[in-house]
């Protein structure tokens, strides 16, 4: 496939999944799936991070978790509902995301050609981390993809990988928004469930 319409195709569904994620549409998985699996063959063909179309293939399968979670993942088997995560959950994802990082970044640059292992490792570990934070519908996923999502744009530009370095940057502005969005949504339920207890 050629690299050029890989690179645009990853980059056109993976703005149309960041925005209808945004906005807690189900169809942002699919589109997300269509992005993974562009970027996956550009990553490995292309641009030898072999961790990264790894990652890839992983948002694939997961896409898959996060529409049935966002629709029934509910308390009642319902509709998923946005929420928050407690300071020791993050604890519990820092500490142990670092050391992952640290032993997949020595794995690969040991045993594999693979370009900026470190990096590589510590945005893929934290993404599949983030990932299931995200099919939780836990507001501070945004969050980490606004700091993954800048090492990703940086990773990408010293590896000519330059549409999928903007995309990346793209993905800042977009996780941006959808933070405050998801706020306001959890804002907007708060008020509507405190006008009804009364």
């Amino acid at each position: 496939m050629d690299l050029y319409y890989t690179e645009i195709g990853g980059v056109f569904f993976g703005v149309l999944y960041i925005i209808a994620a945004a906005r807690e549409q189900n169809l942002c998985w699919l589109w997300g799936i269509i992005s993974s699996l562009l970027w996956a063959h550009a990553s490995y063909f292309h641009f030898h991070l072999y961790i990264d179309a790894l990652l890839q293939l992983f948002f694939v399968l997961t896409s898959f978790y996060g529409i049935y979670e966002w629709k029934y993942g509910g308390d009642k088997h319902n509709e998923l509902e946005i929420s928050t995560m407690k300071t020791l959950q993050h604890v519990y994802i820092i500490i142990p995301g670092i050391i992952l990082s640290l032993i997949a970044g020595k794995l690969f640059a040991n045993y594999t050609q693979a370009a900026s292992t470190y990096l590589d490792a510590f945005a893929t570990v934290f993404s599949i981390i983030n990932t299931f934070i995200l099919v939780r519908k836990k507001i501070e996923n945004w969050i980490y993809w606004i700091i993954i999502d800048i090492l990703m744009a940086y990773l990408f530009f010293i590896r000519g990988a330059y549409f999928f370095s903007g995309l990346n940057v793209l993905y800042v502005i977009l996780s941006v928004d959808g933070y405050y969005r998801w706020k306001k949504s959890m804002e907007l339920i708060d008020n509507g469930k405190l006008s009804i207890g009364n």
